[in-house]
């Protein structure tokens, strides 16, 4: 079998390919042949050492990939040879909140998805939503399970809630798509034209082009008639537009230092903070218990998540460099058949 690996901080020169014997499981262990995974801006800040967890040098990259189970060990009875699944990203993380002793993500500290074979503990795989394809399915365990921690965590979602979620990445096309299900009114900002047309496809309210209107968390107090919006998903920052959007009482889901840029990371005004009157909590992906409710709306719903390219696995370098150009549009996935 094949699986890429990667010495951190040295971006695609330090990725290469090895050659394995096929792994057996241990007791509790499964073994998944994957048959697809795929990349985001995550990836290449794992690949240049620019990530806030350990990485571990050599280790097979990747958090996102399914499968199919080819072989369990002793002691494994919660899944079966033959089962479609899907790995999930924190491994020991199963329910509750987000602490350090679940911190072994796949992909940096432990090997990932990359391969051909993963071994993976049982408790570390869930069941994939039969109407995906496993090229669908790869799309689901970092951004739709993040997407879903961040409009699930706190207060409910209401029919007829206002959410507002930044630039038209993956984590905010897949909020686009559940708080939709919940009877939300979504109001999205992106950087093109083109794509607030795509974004409005799929069905949201209302877009703001923030290159056109930088200061646009003045069009999102217009948009709700001076009220706010009761929840932002803010996965671009700057979060300081953010706290001046939000309602009063409402909830800010901060997706994370990484993926919110050089503004999203300024130091905040104590008085914005304090004037916002809302709760900001940050979001760290997903527990296992995340991502089976995450399933079982997608299952309910049909849902199906928006993909952008598709590259062999031979090809994952080229997959790389086109995540980099950012001119992208939904998931990439890498195809391992």
């Amino acid at each position: 079998m094949k699986s890429y690996h990667l010495d951190p901080q040295r971006g695609l020169a330090g990725l290469t390919v090895r050659d394995h014997d096929e792994p057996v499981p241990g007791r509790g262990q499964v073994v998944v042949k994957v048959r697809a995974s795929s990349l985001g801006s995550r990836d290449l800040a794992v690949l240049a050492g620019a990530y806030p967890l350990p990485i571990r040098p050599g280790v097979v990259p990747g958090c996102e990939g399914v499968g199919e189970v080819v072989a369990v060990g002793e002691g494994v009875g919660r899944v079966r040879a033959g089962d479609r699944v899907a790995a999930t990203v924190f491994p020991r993380w199963l329910d509750g909140p987000f602490v350090w002793d679940n911190a072994a993500q796949l992909g940096t500290m432990v090997d990932g998805m990359l391969t051909e074979y993963a071994v993976l503990g049982e408790d570390g795989v869930v069941p994939v939503p039969e109407h995906l394809s496993f090229e669908e399915a790869a799309t689901l365990p970092l951004a739709a399970v993040t997407a879903w921690n961040a409009l699930t965590t706190g207060s409910a979602l209401r029919p007829g809630a206002t959410v507002l979620t930044l630039g038209s990445g993956a984590v905010s096309l897949f909020v686009l798509q559940l708080a939709k299900l919940s009877g939300a009114q979504v109001i999205m900002t992106t950087s093109s034209a083109a794509k607030a047309e795509r974004l409005k496809a799929l069905g949201a309210d209302d877009v703001i082009n923030y290159r056109d209107d930088p200061a646009w968390w003045q069009e999102v107090r217009a948009l709700t008639h001076g009220a706010g919006v009761d929840r932002v998903v803010d996965a671009t920052g700057p979060l300081e537009q953010s706290l001046k959007c939000v309602a009063a009482h409402g909830e800010v889901a901060f997706v994370g230092y990484s993926l919110s840029g050089a503004e999203g990371a300024r130091p905040i005004d104590p008085a914005t903070l304090f004037g916002a009157g809302a709760a900001v909590y940050r979001v760290a992906t997903g527990s296992r218990a995340h991502f089976v409710a995450l399933n079982r709306a997608v299952e309910a719903h049909r849902l199906r998540p928006v993909l952008d390219r598709v590259f062999p696995f031979e090809h994952v370098a080229d997959a790389f460099r086109y995540v980099e150009s950012g001119g992208g549009f939904g998931k990439v996935v890498i195809s391992h058949d």
